[in-house]
Formats: C-alpha cells, sequence, structure tokens
C-alpha cells in the first residue's frame, strides 16, 4: 500500500516529507513527481510505509493537518489505472488495421 499526499507546498524536499511521516513509523519509500514541462514538483507525493498500520495511523493524524502553510490531503493512493492516459487517441495507426 502506498499513501497519497496532496496539496503540498511546492517548497517540499523528499527529506522533508520523510521527516514529518517518520513520527508514524518507518518511512520505506518517498515519491515527489516533478513536471517533466517545468521541472518543478507537481504538488502531491507518495509514501511507503513499512505496514499497514503505520499507514493507517499516518493518514488519520496527516489528512487535513496544516503543515506549510497548506492543508494536507492524505489518504490511501489509488493503484494507477492505465486507461485514459493516452488523451483519447488510439494507438497504433489509429484502428485502420482492420484484416479482410
Amino acid at each position: 500500500m502506498s499513501i497519497y499526499v496532496g496539496n503540498l507546498s511546492y517548497e517540499v524536499k523528499e527529506e522533508d516529507l520523510r521527516h514529518v511521516f517518520a513520527e508514524y513509523g518507518t518511512v520505506k519509500n518517498v515519491q515527489l513527481p516533478i513536471d517533466r514541462e517545468t521541472g518543478r514538483m507537481r504538488g502531491f507525493g507518495f509514501v511507503e510505509m513499512e505496514s499497514d498500520a503505520q499507514e493507517t495511523a499516518a493518514i488519520e493524524a496527516l489528512d487535513n493537518a496544516e503543515w506549510m502553510g497548506r492543508s494536507l490531503k492524505v489518504n490511501k493512493a489509488k493503484p494507477k489505472t492505465d486507461g485514459g492516459s493516452s488523451g483519447g487517441r488510439r494507438g497504433g495507426d489509429g484502428g485502420s488495421s482492420r484484416r479482410y
């Protein structure tokens, strides 16, 4: 399981997030996605902790908490879906490869 952390300040670093979540258990991984075009943080991240119990405790304590001037949105991360990432385009040759 992974934790989604939204509404982050653009100034947040991985170490900052790791420190906050470490109060609730062992942090295994922190990811802060970067925008490809601007090169700056996208305002959300993901935290993985050692156990589900630790993640649940962190979610309960930090959801809607004020941190770095922002109200955090913290919940269980939803699995990444494959659909919708193509912007409505069809892959390959646009679907015209019919067999006759």
